[in-house]
């Protein structure tokens, strides 16, 4: 640093105008992308259905002893995106069966609270039929989706240059037929039984409901831009200006200390030719 100072005079000057003209330009930058952005919120308007009062089908098998109640729900499958099964007053060890020609998505993680790291996506199954078993009867649940992608259901985030194109993103992504819709569910008990359990079946389908720019508060966000640079550039900058300051003032201290040798040199000499 020293030697490059001595080389040129202005480069501190230089360092100083190049780190304000970065700061000036980045934080500008960071400003007019918060004031002209190009992503686009979209919101979905849900339509829930509740199916219940539904009379099953009794088939009993006398040659494995056991009774099966059947129900057939007649689903929207317009933008379908939720089917929750909810089944109680269940024997011991009935078996409970969400059954969907088109397949749906499901595993024992969604829709519960805590599991911490479970991602649909990742370890959700496909599958024409999911069953739980009643191992203490109770109530049991089957949670299922027809698709994994997030921009289906619950709002969405789309990229496009103007308002029209993020509208037509935005449709393509929620537009969906779930075809056959039609959700058989099939609960098993062992033995001859005469009271059904109570099965309820809730359907989500969602459409598109109104889009907008994403937007923040500008002003906080150019002071945290501003903020954000100016400190990454101290973290440059200090030290190298630490170390110029330092060695300046140490080099300051040693011509002190020349100094003070020479007067102590020539006073000697003196007192050397006055003695002489």
């Amino acid at each position: 640093m020293r030697k490059a100072l001595a080389q040129n005079p202005n480069l501190l000057r230089t360092l100083l105008g190049l780190s304000f003209t970065l700061i000036f330009m980045l934080s500008y930058a960071v400003y007019g992308a918060t004031v002209s952005p190009s992503y686009y919120l979209y919101d979905t308007e849900s339509t829930l259905t509740t199916h219940e009062n539904i009379d099953p089908v009794r088939i009993y098998q006398e040659d494995t002893n056991t009774t099966t109640w059947t129900w057939s729900v007649p689903a929207d499958g317009a933008n379908l995106t939720w089917v929750n099964l909810t089944a109680v007053e269940l024997s011991n060890g009935a078996e409970v069966r969400l059954i969907n020609g088109a397949g749906l998505f499901s595993h024992q993680k969604l829709g519960v609270d805590g599991a911490d790291g479970f991602s649909c996506r990742d370890s959700c199954q496909k599958n024409t039929t999911h069953s739980v078993i009643a191992e203490d009867g109770g109530e049991i649940s089957i949670i299922a989706l027809t698709s994994t992608d997030p921009a289906r259901r619950s709002n969405g985030t789309v990229y496009a240059q103007t308002e029209a194109g993020a509208k037509e993103k935005a449709l393509d992504a929620i537009e969906y037929e779930h075809s056959p819709s039609l959700i058989r569910v099939e609960i098993i008990e062992k033995g001859n039984r005469s009271t059904a359990p109570a099965m309820t079946i809730t359907t989500v389908n969602e459409e598109f409901a109104s889009i907008g720019p994403f937007s923040v508060d500008a002003a906080t966000e150019f002071l945290w831009a501003l903020a954000a640079v100016v400190g990454c550039f101290s973290m440059v900058l200090i030290p190298s200006f630490t170390v110029y300051f330092a060695a300046n003032a140490k080099e300051k201290r040693d011509a002190v200390k020349l100094k003070a040798s020479e007067q102590d040199i020539n006073e000697a000499l003196g007192h050397q030719k006055e003695d002489e």
